[in-house]
């Protein structure tokens, strides 16, 4: 599929995916000067790597992951993330614009797929605390509309608060009310806090709140439910 194209969009599972596609088929049957979108969510010592190698053979790449979820793909409001060289950012950025709302210059090469998982490392810690701090009103007699509407406009309002709200019934419309399903799956957050500890980890970041959060969502995907969407975790925190 790559022979003879331009540009080529790459959206795989994992680090060893993405070498191995690139490496083994992408880079021998591209034509000269082509250049890579890996829009993949991966380690970023992977995306490093494998962009200096296409450097190497003469073709420009970024690595590219993205924010928004099913709907916003849908909608073509994706924001990316783009890590790479000035050059290499300025051929992909049209490409991407066609897809997505927010084109971002993260920096060097692995430097999106850095924004993308502190990034979700911040979500997944800050929908933990939403659905805490929803189990503990409910427990103190507040109704959840109620704690919705003084706390989506005071100091604790979050995107997992006021976009993404995990009580079915209280706020925009969420896979909340879906019976959580659709959305954001348990296992692709747990994917994104693992990357996230790795990447703290081989560079001395103290991530406490991440390892947590990380710790919660091993646990709910232990439960049978990694293709949920991942604000249930309120209802493990409840018992449910």
């Amino acid at each position: 599929a790559a022979a003879g194209a331009d540009a080529v969009v790459t959206m795989l599972p994992a680090g060893k995916h993405v070498e191995s596609v690139y490496t083994g088929e992408v880079f021998g049957a591209a034509k000269p000067g082509a250049l890579f979108l890996d829009c993949s969510t991966i380690d970023v010592a992977t995306a490093r790597r494998v962009i200096e190698a296409a450097t190497a053979q003469g073709f420009e790449m970024v690595d590219a992951p993205v924010s928004g979820g099913i709907a916003a793909a849908n909608g073509g409001t994706l924001t990316f993330m783009v890590g790479g060289a000035d050059a290499a950012f300025a051929r992909a950025r049209p490409i991407l614009s066609a897809m997505g709302k927010a084109v971002i210059h993260a920096g060097g090469a692995g430097n999106g797929q850095g924004a993308k998982i502190c990034n979700n490392m911040l979500l997944g810690a800050t929908m933990v605390a939403t659905c805490e701090t929803f189990a503990m009103a409910r427990k103190l007699g507040l109704d959840p509309q109620t704690f919705y509407d003084i706390s989506s406009v005071s100091s604790g309002q979050s995107w997992s608060m006021t976009s993404y709200c995990p009580v079915p019934g209280v706020g925009p419309q969420t896979p909340a009310d879906n019976g959580y399903q659709g959305g954001f799956a348990v296992g692709l957050m747990l994917k994104d806090l693992k990357l996230a500890s790795e990447a703290a980890a081989s560079v001395g970041a103290s991530v406490p709140m991440g390892n947590a959060a990380e710790a919660l969502y091993q646990m709910l995907a232990n439960q049978g439910e990694a293709g949920r969407d991942f604000s249930l975790m309120i209802e493990m925190l409840e018992g449910k």
